[in-house]
Order: C-alpha cells, then sequence, then structure tokens
C-alpha cells in the first residue's frame, strides 16, 4: 500500500498560484558510512531516507563543521527545535561574562539567519510541525576558567563541547580556558545546527563530542582600505565571516601612498589632505567600534601604518604649516622610477621634525586600536632612486658622512625603524609589543640579522613560498608569518590595471591553491628539518585592493579565506579534495549570514557529494 506521503506526492499535480510550496521533497538522502558522503535516492516513504541537511550534519568524520576540529564524534539522529526555545547559564568571570553575552546573542542571530524568510536576523517558524517541535529546549552551558579579555599570541584558543539529549531538552556544554575558545565552541555549535524544510524548524544533532584547538596562533586576513575605501559595514561583514571560520587576525592596511583616509583628532589635517573625500573617512570612534566588534567575534584588530614608503597623500599639509617635507616624491612622475606603482611618496628621513609627527601620529593610533599585542610597521618596497634623486635627502647624507651607496641608505632606513618602533613602545605606556615587517631589502639574505633584532621583530613573508629566504630567517631565530604570495595574494589573476594584460601576480588563486599551502611543509623543505614550528605563527591572505571595493570584497575574500582557514586552523595532512563537501556547504553558510561569497560549483553537485569530479 502507498504511503500517506506518496499519495500526497501523486496527487499534487495542479499547479500552484503562490510564489513557493509546502510539500515533500520527491528526493530523499542517505549517508553512505564507508566514504562519508551522503547519496541521492528517490523517496518512496518507507525507505529510511532523511533529508539533506539532516544528512550533511550527521555523516561523515566531521559532518558539515568548518574548519576541521582535532577530534570530533557525532551522533547520527537530529532533534527538532526553533530558536526561541534557547536558553543559557554561564559560568565565568568580570569582563568575559558581558563578552560572553553578546557572543550569545550573536549565536541566536546566526541560528535566525538559516530560515530561507529570515529579515533583519529574525524569521518566524512556523508549519504543521510546529506543535512537534515547540516544546524541545536548547540549554547552552558555558564555563570559562580564565578572564582573558583581549587575544594574544599567547591565548588558549581552545574548547570542548559536548552535546547531550535527555527528555526533551538538548544540552550544549562549552568548557574553555579563555572567551575566545569559548567563542569558537558556540561557533562550531552553529555548525551542527541546520534549517529542515520539512518541519520549518532548526534541528540539531543529537549528540556530539569536540575537542579542539587551532595548530597556529596567527591566522588573518589582510584588507587595504587606502586604494579604495571599504565602508564600516563592508569591513564588519569581514569580520562577520572570519568569525565563523575562526579566523583571528584583521590586518588592517588602513593607509598608502593613495590616501589617508583615518580621521585623528590630534593630526585633522592628515585625512584633510588624504581620504578621497570627506564622506570616504574613518573616525576614532570608527576605529573603536571595530576594534570591540572584532574582540566579540574573537578577532584582534591589528594596525599597519605602513613606512618609510608607501606614503604619500595626505602629508602635503606639513609644508604648508611651516615644517617642511615630511614625504618625497609624492606624486612624483615617471612613477616607475620612484615607486612600485603609482603613486609614489616616501618619508623624508632627513627632516627630524617627521619624527616629532609620528609620536603625534602614533599616541593617537595606539589610543583608538587600543589594547595591541603587535604593531605592523610595514615596510616594504622602499625605492633608493627616491631618496638618491631627492636634494634635500642627498645633502643630508653628504653633511652627516653617511655615504649614498644602497648600504647607507638602508642603515638610515634601519635607524627610522628602530626610532618608530621606540614611538610606538612610547604610545603603548611603555608597554613593547612584536613589531611584523614585511619582507623587503631590510631582511635581504646574508643581512637581515644585521637590521632587524629577532627578539623585537616578526617577519611577514610575501615573496613565494620556494623562496630560500624563508629558511634563513627561520634558522636565524624570526618567528615568522606566511602569505607567500603564489598562494594568498587573493588580488592576483584579474586583468592588469596599468597597462594590459594580466595583473602582476597572476594567476588566479583558486581555494585548491590556497587550501594545499601549508607553511609546515615550506618550512620543511627549506629548513630540510622539523625544528622551527614554533616560530610559524601562522598565516595570512592579503586582499590588495588596486581593483577590488566593497562591490567586489565578499567574492573575492569567500570562500577561498575558508580555505585559507583551514589550512591555520587544522593544518590537515591531506589535500584539498576530501574538504570539498563540507567547503560547499561552507560558502552556503556563508550565504546564509548575508555574506556575498562566490559559487563554487552548481547546487546540483551539493546535493550530490562526488558526482563532480575530474
Amino acid at each position: 500500500m502507498a504511503s500517506p506521503r506518496s499519495i500526497l506526492l501523486l496527487l499534487a499535480v495542479v499547479p500552484l498560484a503562490t510564489a513557493y510550496f509546502r510539500l515533500p521533497s520527491p528526493w530523499g538522502w542517505k549517508c553512505n558510512r564507508e566514504n562519508g558522503r551522503c547519496e541521492k535516492f528517490d523517496d518512496d516513504g518507507v525507505s529510511g531516507h532523511i533529508t539533506l541537511n539532516h544528512c550533511k550534519l550527521t555523516c561523515g568524520q566531521y559532518g558539515v563543521i568548518w574548519p576541521q576540529p582535532k577530534l570530533v564524534t557525532l551522533g547520527n539522529e537530529v532533534n527538532y527545535f526553533l530558536p526561541t526555545n534557547v536558553s543559557n547559564k554561564i559560568t565565568c568571570q568580570g569582563e568575559v561574562c558581558s563578552l560572553l553575552q553578546e557572543g550569545i546573542g550573536l549565536f541566536k542571530g546566526n541560528l535566525n539567519r538559516y530560515h530561507p524568510e529570515c529579515t533583519n536576523g529574525s524569521a518566524s517558524f512556523k508549519g504543521p510541525w510546529e506543535k512537534d517541535v515547540k516544546e524541545h529546549q536548547i540549554l547552552l552551558d558555558i564555563r570559562v576558567t580564565g578572564g582573558e579579555t583581549s587575544l594574544g599570541f599567547d591565548t588558549d584558543e581552545s574548547y570542548t563541547l559536548t552535546v547531550t539529549t535527555l527528555e526533551g531538552t538538548t544540552t550544549a556544554l562549552i568548557t574553555a580556558v579563555s572567551f575566545f575558545g569559548a567563542r569558537h565552541g558556540l561557533e562550531t555549535l552553529t555548525q551542527l545546527v541546520e534549517y529542515d524544510e520539512l518541519r520549518d524548524s532548526l534541528q540539531i544533532v543529537n549528540s556530539a563530542s569536540v575537542n579542539d584547538a587551532p595548530a597556529f596562533k596567527y591566522r588573518g586576513i589582510l584588507l587595504d582600505t587606502s586604494r579604495n575605501f571599504f565602508s564600516i559595514k563592508s569591513i564588519e561583514r569581514t569580520l562577520d565571516a572570519m568569525a565563523a571560520n575562526k579566523l583571528n587576525t584583521f590586518h588592517w592596511h588602513i593607509t598608502d601612498s593613495h590616501s589617508y583616509p583615518l580621521y585623528l583628532d590630534s593630526l585633522p589635517k592628515m585625512a584633510w589632505w588624504g581620504a578621497y573625500t570627506a564622506r570616504q573617512v574613518y573616525t576614532p570612534a570608527d576605529v573603536r567600534a571595530i576594534v570591540h566588534y572584532g574582540r566579540v567575534r574573537g578577532i584582534r584588530v591589528l594596525p599597519e601604518f605602513d613606512a618609510p614608503a608607501h606614503v604619500g597623500n595626505g602629508w602635503q599639509w606639513a609644508e604648508k604649516a611651516g615644517l617642511g617635507k615630511l614625504a618625497v616624491c609624492v606624486n612624483r612622475e615617471p612613477w616607475q622610477s620612484y615607486c612600485v606603482e603609482p603613486p609614489c611618496g616616501q618619508f623624508n628621513l632627513a627632516n627630524p621634525k617627521l619624527y616629532d609627527v609620528l609620536d603625534i601620529m602614533y599616541q593617537e593610533w595606539i589610543d583608538i586600536f587600543s589594547p595591541i599585542d603587535s604593531f605592523h610597521y610595514g615596510g616594504d618596497e622602499v625605492n633608493l632612486n627616491c631618496w638618491n634623486t631627492t636634494d634635500e635627502v642627498t645633502q643630508w647624507m653628504d653633511a652627516e658622512g653617511f655615504g649614498r651607496d644602497a648600504d647607507a641608505y638602508y642603515k638610515q632606513w634601519s635607524v627610522f625603524q628602530e626610532k618608530s618602533r621606540q614611538l610606538v613602545t612610547k604610545a603603548n605606556g611603555g608597554k613593547e609589543v612584536p613589531g611584523i615587517i614585511w619582507t623587503s631589502h631590510l631582511t635581504e639574505a646574508g643581512h637581515v640579522d644585521k637590521y632587524l633584532d629577532p627578539a623585537k621583530y616578526i617577519i611577514q613573508i610575501w615573496t613565494k613560498g620556494d623562496d630560500p629566504l624563508i629558511g634563513e630567517l627561520l634558522q636565524k631565530g624570526y618567528r615568522v608569518i606566511f602569505s607567500n604570495y603564489d598562494a594568498w595574494y587573493l588580488d592576483c589573476g584579474f586583468g592588469a590595471w596599468v597597462g594590459e594584460g594580466n595583473n602582476w601576480c597572476s594567476p588566479y588563486k583558486g581555494w585548491q591553491t590556497v587550501y594545499d599551502n601549508s607553511p609546515t611543509n615550506i618550512s620543511r623543505t627549506l629548513t630540510a628539518n622539523n625544528n622551527y614550528g614554533n616560530q610559524i605563527l601562522g598565516g595570512e591572505a592579503a586582499l590588495w585592493s588596486e581593483q577590488a571595493d566593497e562591490e567586489s570584497l565578499d567574492a573575492r575574500l569567500w570562500p577561498r579565506g575558508s580555505a585559507l582557514a583551514e589550512r591555520l586552523w587544522t593544518n590537515p595532512t591531506t589535500n584539498w579534495e576530501p574538504a570539498e563537501f563540507r567547503l560547499i556547504h561552507q560558502r552556503q553558510r556563508l550565504v546564509n549570514r548575508g555574506i556575498q561569497a562566490d559559487r563554487i560549483q552548481p547546487q546540483w553537485c551539493h546535493q550530490n557529494d562526488g558526482l563532480c569530479y575530474l
């Protein structure tokens, strides 16, 4: 005899006038436990098939958790519930409690966004099964033992998550040393939940055990807001997506030679001269809000003031104010002779008043980005010809007897860097924090330790992943962050923006390339041993914005940023292939949260695991 479900399907032959219909799908899924794939079948109503989302949650070793956790056990069944039935109790101390309450609010908001008709973070869950699911309760029991409220390189981000169901209540117990670990636990818990279309409710895995911690301390995204301006809303959206992937560092390349969009109360003319328009500025209140927005999502906001190159527009005010030129070669032509891309500009190391202004600037930077655990000094792509063709600089070099060969200029550059470090330390109340520097002429093979103290500086590697310098940096004791452009520059693979053809770092870096770029494997290859793991802090994908603004932001970053996240959180020993099904689902999850992540495959592939292969 046909089931009531199949009879309902047979009768559904009259076209519906409504914009959508609520009927059981003719398809069902089963988990193939041998390969961890959800397989699609014609559902006869009696064969025990389940919905696609039920299958995704419970099939395979990791379900659809992203990034892949260290240890996890998942149950095969789900419980149905309404998000209004989520309650919580927390065990914590001081400010951690307020951060947790904000984090729980974000968790509940994300649950609502799983509903297809979610509007402004809320949705109405109604349907014929409402009475069957509305009584089921979800209890969050979160216990944090430590009092840390800002992220540092030594912060313990581990957590454990245990999900159990008993007598109509599913309890999620999260334990962590820090708020940041507990926040990651909440993120994982959201990934044990999905929408159930049949019941118009949510479903949660009925039992689970997760023991998790990141492989690397530093897991970052760089956004350049100087070449093109990005609104606060777009930055917040980026932080939301980072939180969904357990990335923990938003590297804000906020200024460059193109513009200085940061308004400073102490130096208002910087933005007056340096912003593209009066509306395209970040106020101190904006920055403080972004710092807090990130902290609640487990993210440090790392400020970068790139110098002594990559400065220009915004600094013109000084000469008009009687301070002389603080920057030289600003907008100088032909640009190819004085910088790597237009417009040019470098600090005037011959003008001692530069340090007076930097003293004021750093004081406000450190204040609005506080608390900081590191500071990025930039420090790349200095053009010696700019200095060596500027009369004021060359006369100073001659008068001081410094000479004018490359080493003489590098020496003065290193003096500038040391003075900058001292000013940042002073601005930070005398507390020194690690400085981060891009690979540059100062870090070249054979003499990096002549200019930069490995106890005070971290080197961010943007050269190719086979650069022998990487091995030398590790052997000389430097801590490093990987951003090698042959895998982790997300602006690559588009048309040239000066001239024609493709841009300089083409080809495009697909998510597979991003995923397979292993700092551990690179260091092992270049050092012939495995003794330097503690010096590899992690890595970062960079979105330089010559050819991107907030209209293209999401698609450039995601889901490739998700691939980066699993590499840095899990450091998997496999290549990208076993992760593909989960990444496709993670992309869908990001879209549900309002992130316009790029499509990877047709939706058919998401519904038919393993059939879109080469």
